[in-house]
């Protein structure tokens, strides 16, 4: 099976997307994230494009072992000299040389220079290049709108002058499937001394097709794929990584082809280049999307609950996004509502569930999304009712930049009040210990959410917590929920709601019709 190099551009032609500039903490920290990731090599920037760049490859070259680091040039001496010197401690090292080969660019960005001279100069690029370092790139810019004809000769002459992979890039994202992959059959074809140089492809976005093209290219015996994470990039952005490298590796029987990419790294390195660009994904992306494995449809969810190879061609787990999601809506069946109940520790009888799922449908109609306490609020409006073994009396916190925070509390529980006083690395977080240490609970925090209920400042804010505590072999989890218009009452309110739904069926999978 053929191993496909991964190019990652996302620090280079990935930056290029506006607002995604990256200063080089930054961009270290993406360098460190592409080696985990298993990327084979990274173009860390454009080396003459500003003195930010040059000190961002260098330091990239200076610490990151494994992948070779590469630095853009343009046919200039110049830039390659930049290159060469950004590069000067990298362990391996690449430089890519790129000249316009189009008759648009030539006659227009080029004032009218000619094919003769574009050819000299590219030439010219690769050979000052190879002669500082050993691994040179090169690239015939716009190649998809070249003639076929000037563009063998350009390839064939730069491997001449001593391009160890040379890459055709579809600049402006122009090119079809079915016409991309026969130009690089092409190329193989007529080139004469293609066996001594790797074919890479580099393709935009601008009509959707980059990562159908550059999957058009493998068929046709490409070598390299330059990508980016989550498809940044100029304009509507490059091939996206995550979406060509999975798709080399589920199609293994198509493409008899995949990389040497850490799968299990793909959404995390997605979450780092969003938090660093600022730059989110819309929800419905193949493989990082925050929807990419939610089911919503009944019949969906129903094949999924039997076994997952029905609606899922890749696990989420396999690209380190945890476990498939059942999101909850008007279109779901009783089979994912009982499912759920299941997973947060309530058996129900059919009876129970029947009754449930008539009302569920009903909130369903008004509500985008059925969260866990909707469920929870169901279950406590229609089945049962939650005693209070545990109340607030009374709260005092207080915080400030010169102090750590602390929190008083005093808790009705079982008729007696208790109080205490816990400090915390905030305020809410002291409210918590005092309760958890009063309450003798052993819970874990598994997440917490605030959101106004009214606008202004006086605005009533309510708190959701989930907390999961182990009760014999079984983990059981509750939502609680609580409003105030102090938001740390609120939230004292919520913890208190959900340990005392923990202490009313918590022990044991309880059926509801028992209590």
């Amino acid at each position: 099976m053929r191993v496909i190099k991964i190019f990652d551009t996302t620090l280079r032609d990935g930056e290029q997307s506006p607002g995604c500039s990256m200063n080089i903490k930054e961009k270290l920290r993406v360098a460190r994230k592409l080696v985990l990731l298993g990327v084979d090599i990274i173009e860390a920037g454009f080396a003459a494009a500003s003195e930010g760049d040059f000190k961002a490859i260098k330091a990239i070259g200076d610490e990151i072992e494994g992948p070779i680091i590469c630095s853009l040039a343009r046919a200039k001496e110049s830039d390659i000299l930049w290159a060469k010197e950004a590069l000067i401690n990298a362990r391996r090292k690449r430089i890519h040389t790129f000249h316009s080969t189009s008759d648009i660019h030539l006659f227009y960005q080029h004032k009218g220079m000619s094919k003769e001279e574009a050819l000299k100069r590219s030439v010219e690029a690769v050979k000052i290049a190879k002669s500082l370092v050993d691994d040179v790139e090169f690239s015939p810019m716009d190649a998809t709108r070249t003639d076929i004809g000037f563009l063998c000769e350009v390839v064939e002459a730069v491997i001449e002058a001593g391009a160890l992979t040379i890459n055709i890039p579809d600049t402006v994202g122009y090119a079809m499937p079915s016409e991309f992959g026969a130009m690089v059959k092409i190329i193989r074809e007529r080139v004469k001394n293609i066996s001594q140089a790797i074919i890479s492809v580099h393709c935009h976005n601008d009509l959707g097709l980059a990562v159908a093209n550059s999957l058009a290219a493998v068929l046709n015996g490409a070598e390299q794929i330059e990508c980016t994470i989550n498809g940044i990039g100029e304009r509507a952005g490059n091939c996206s990584l995550e979406e060509v490298v999975m798709a080399l590796r589920t199609r293994r029987d198509i493409f008899k082809a995949d990389t040497k990419i850490r799968s299990e790294e793909i959404t995390r390195s997605s979450k780092l280049i969003t938090k660093i660009t600022g730059m989110y994904v819309q929800a419905n992306k193949a493989i990082v999307g925050a929807n990419a494995f939610s089911h919503e449809a009944g019949i969906h969810q129903d094949g999924l609950l039997k076994h997952k190879s029905t609606y899922e061609i890749i696990t989420p787990e396999s690209v380190g996004a945890g476990k498939a999601k059942l999101v909850l809506g008007k279109h779901s069946g009783r089979s994912a509502v009982k499912d759920r109940l299941n997973e947060l520790s309530y058996a129900l009888t059919d009876e129970d569930v029947d009754n449930l799922f008539e009302k569920f449908k009903k909130l369903a109609d008004h509500k985008k999304e059925i969260y866990d306490e909707d469920l929870e609020a169901l279950i406590s409006d229609e089945l049962m009712v939650i005693p209070e073994k545990y109340s607030l009396v009374y709260l005092e916190v207080s915080t400030g930049t010169l102090s750590d925070p602390e929190a008083e509390v005093v808790l009705n529980v079982d008729g007696e009040e208790i109080a205490l006083v816990r400090k915390g690395d905030g305020a809410v977080d002291a409210v918590f210990k005092a309760i958890a240490e009063i309450t003798k609970t052993k819970s874990w925090l598994l997440r917490y959410e605030v959101k106004a209920i009214t606008g202004g400042t006086d605005a009533l804010g309510e708190v959701a917590v989930t907390l999961e505590e182990n009760y014999g072999k079984n983990k059981v989890k509750r939502t609680g929920v609580g409003s105030d218009t102090d938001i740390i009452v609120a939230s004292a309110k919520a913890y208190l709601n959900a340990l005392n739904k923990l202490v009313a069926n918590g022990s044991r999978k309880t059926k509801l019709t028992d209590i």
